[in-house]
């Protein structure tokens, strides 16, 4: 409770101070300014033919001066790939191509023989079983020094590349203060070694369900009508905002989302880029990253800014839920099993001593202690050793705290940016978190331990096919899916 206390006062501090800087300017001479980086956004596909079209189109219309879109049809099985050819007027390049990243094959790279389109870069190659492999191929065919991994069903914000820029150049500005010593007699110097590099940038994510899109733009904001994914907009809210954002004051951030992730290729390249065996490929590479820097004594950050610039759409069935909460926790595991040595290892500073006992005390024992405490209360229960009154009274107030916990999120995040446009739309949004304890919070820890069990037993993982009811701008309803 006092460290979601102090983390709801952080955030809102950090997000304070983010407004503070003058978002909108400073994004306007970025956008106008030929000397940004140049950034290549990296979006793996697998059987993505149902909105394609519409999420290239949104990749292809961000507000940055330089940067390429690179698709990686993942050996789609539908018409994916054929409709990229077809609509964009693709063609069979040659491509200089540089395996610095170990994937399996590549087969063809297409670019459009329309000027429009010159920035999109195609790659065909064979199923990876998993983004991973994808987004290493796209990694190793990118040509700029930062790269942003998203999904290619993801609708992102026309400023995402400028705006997730900006902590990398804030802190290069910074650098270049610091970094000014005075020299008797010679004047100033500028000492390179001792700067602080920006290793990734992250952004809270959001739930497009029942969000209208027209041609890869969202034209009208809400929170999702079905309950499961309504559980999940909370929760998202609560973990960005609130979590994340306060981490992110600490420089203490544990992970940057696969959905949406801008990083320094040089450093992803260094560590040997996605992990295709990993169930948590994001966390993994995140943590490699920064193993990386610490052993070679390099100063390092990771940041988090509180504007939604992402929006996918959740499960909407328990089945689709379930895989993939499963696969997260079966990550978690992964995570904690290969990177036992950084947890309370001072060597590792706040990673060993921050973030890894933080992650494996409230994150994978959680399920777990949760599990145990339940079996004992009805141990209580059962030999009459329960004081009731002080038990109601205890359960009420843990109760309210993560309603309340819920609702500053929420108001967060109307401080930062006002999505919804009706109040009862907000409204309906907090009054989910009274609900949450009882239905969806129990979901979460049951998958979870359904994960943990799995790992145990070494069982094969299931990835299937993540249904998805798909967007357009003519309506047109159907089903996508992905590994």
């Amino acid at each position: 409770m006092v460290i979601y206390v102090a983390m709801a006062i952080l955030s809102y501090k950090h997000i304070r101070l983010y407004f503070w800087k003058n978002m909108g300017h400073y994004t306007q001479n970025m956008i106008s300014s030929p000397l940004s980086p140049g950034i290549s956004v990296i979006a793996p596909a697998y059987n993505e033919g149902l909105t394609i079209i519409d999420n290239v189109y949104a990749l292809m219309h961000l507000n940055y001066p330089l940067y390429e879109v690179i698709i990686i049809n993942d050996g789609s099985t539908d018409d994916t790939l054929d409709k990229l050819i077809e609509h964009f007027a693709l063609k069979d390049v040659d491509l200089p191509y540089h395996e610095r990243i170990k994937t399996l094959p590549v087969k063809r790279f297409f670019r459009s023989s329309d000027k429009a389109y010159e920035k999109l870069l195609v790659i065909d190659k064979e199923n990876g079983k998993g983004k991973a492999d994808a987004s290493n191929a796209g990694i190793n065919a990118s040509k700029y020094d930062y790269f942003l991994c998203t999904d290619v069903d993801c609708i992102l914000h026309e400023d995402t590349l400028s705006r997730l820029m900006r902590p990398i150049l804030d802190e290069k500005s910074r650098n270049q203060l610091d970094d000014i010593q005075v020299i008797p007699d010679t004047g100033y110097i500028h000492v390179e070694d001792n700067q602080r590099r920006v290793i990734a940038v992250g952004a809270p994510l959001r739930m497009i369900n029942s969000s209208d899109v027209d041609n890869g733009v969202i034209t009208r904001f809400r929170p999702p009508n079905k309950i499961l994914p309504r559980f999940q907009e909370l929760e998202y809210i609560r973990a960005y905002l609130l979590s994340k954002m306060a981490w992110s004051a600490l420089n203490c951030v544990p992970n940057v989302s696969g959905g949406l992730g801008l990083f320094d290729k040089h450093i992803a390249v260094k560590v040997g880029g996605y992990d295709p065996r990993s169930f948590a490929e994001d966390i993994d590479m995140v943590t490699r990253m920064s193993v990386y820097m610490i052993q070679n004594n390099k100063r390092y950050a990771i940041r988090y800014i509180p504007v939604s610039l992402c929006w996918t759409e959740g499960p909407q069935n328990l089945k689709v839920f379930s895989r993939q909460r499963v696969r997260w926790a079966r990550g978690l595991v992964q995570i904690m099993r290969l990177h036992w040595h950084v947890l309370f290892n001072t060597k590792f500073k706040r990673l060993g001593m921050v973030v890894f006992p933080y992650n494996f005390l409230f994150e994978f024992l959680a399920p777990i202690l949760e599990l145990t405490g339940f079996i004992f209360y009805i141990y209580l229960i059962v030999i009459g050793a329960i004081n009731w009154v002080n038990t109601l009274t205890l359960l009420c107030f843990l109760y309210m705290f993560s309603v309340m916990i819920s609702s500053i999120a929420v108001l967060w995040d109307q401080l930062t940016e006002r999505h919804y446009r009706k109040t009862s739309e907000v409204i309906g949004l907090c009054l989910t978190a009274f609900a949450e304890p009882f239905i969806y919070h129990p979901l979460i820890v049951f998958f979870s331990l359904k994960g943990y069990v799995q790992s145990m037993f070494r069982q094969k993982l299931v990835w299937g096919n993540m249904q998805r009811k798909g967007f357009s701008s003519s309506n047109t309803k159907g089903t996508s899916s992905s590994t």
